[in-house]
């Protein structure tokens, strides 16, 4: 009988620990701002964010050869193979104008973040 009861115990804690919490839904609503990548063009080249609001900036490398997004005042870098997609989630941004880049492709002009 112990053993039951220590089993019941153990399925409905495991089973609390699964269920999502109501702030794992709020990743969802926060804006979300869309980079493509393509051999060294970044599209679109200014992106218009809030200030001091969390939003996600999804990257998508459209090209045949990897990309690095990095970012030297946001602190961010993330590499993408060709045809893979990743984001980023900034909690909050002063505003100001935020430079990011492909680092593997330093011959193009940099982009930037606008945070209003």
């Amino acid at each position: 009988m112990m053993h039951t009861v220590g089993w019941l115990v153990g399925l409905l804690a495991a089973a609390v620990l699964m269920t999502p919490c109501s702030t794992a839904f709020a990743e969802d609503e926060d804006p979300v701002f869309e980079v493509h990548f393509s051999n060294g063009i970044v599209s679109p080249s200014v992106i218009e964010v809030p200030a001091n609001t969390r939003f996600k900036l999804e990257l998508h490398n459209d090209g045949s050869t990897p990309i690095e997004f990095e970012s030297i005042p946001l602190r961010k870098e993330k590499v993408l193979a060709p045809g893979a997609s990743s984001f980023l989630v900034f909690r909050s941004l002063s505003e100001g104008n935020y430079a990011f880049f492909d680092d593997f492709h330093l011959d193009m002009p940099p982009a930037r973040l606008v945070a209003r």
